[in-house]
């Protein structure tokens, strides 16, 4: 069985993978970080919730950089190119039966939850980082990673997560 602490830090080396993903997305010309998102996604999604030892309580968002995080999602969706926006489907009426959604959008607030994770474990906060994830992911970003992960699922079926695959935005 494994403790606690062997699932936070399964938590932690996945945001870390994840963080590092995002963060040399530009770096990587073979268009592979798709794929790789591909398949960490699903890890990441089982190891927050594998958290759920820790319990949380209602914990204060962190405070974000907006223009940070505007230019990580502008720089994203420039990345991305069309393959950036999906379609929701709501049951809840008839005017919203439609609704897009960004997937640019989605990884930059994943990716700013799981980085103040991150900054709690280096100030030797692991209680304090793995309740921020769990709540932050049942208040936040939890649906946010659903959607990327269907968005995804849904471009590698299509044989469009590769760079034969990848059209940028001018």
């Amino acid at each position: 069985m494994e403790t606690i602490s062997e699932k936070l830090s399964d938590m932690a080396r996945i945001a870390e993978a994840f963080c590092g993903l995002i963060d040399n997305y530009n770096k990587q010309d073979n268009g592979t970080w798709l794929e790789e998102l591909y398949a960490l996604l699903p890890r990441l999604h089982s190891a927050v919730t594998a958290l759920n030892a820790f319990g949380t309580s209602q914990l204060p968002m962190p405070n974000v950089d907006l223009d940070e995080r505007f230019d990580l999602y502008s720089r994203l969706r420039q990345a991305l190119g069309e393959r950036d926006s999906y379609w929701l489907e709501f049951d809840a009426s008839p005017d919203q039966l439609h609704m897009s959604g960004s997937l640019a959008d989605d990884l930059t607030d994943i990716y700013f939850d799981l980085h103040h994770g991150l900054e709690l474990l280096d100030e030797a906060w692991p209680q304090r980082a793995a309740q921020v994830w769990q709540c932050s992911y049942q208040m936040h970003w939890g649906q946010h990673l659903v959607d990327a992960e269907r968005h995804l699922y849904a471009l590698k079926v299509r044989d469009q997560l590769g760079p034969n695959g990848f059209t940028t935005r001018q």
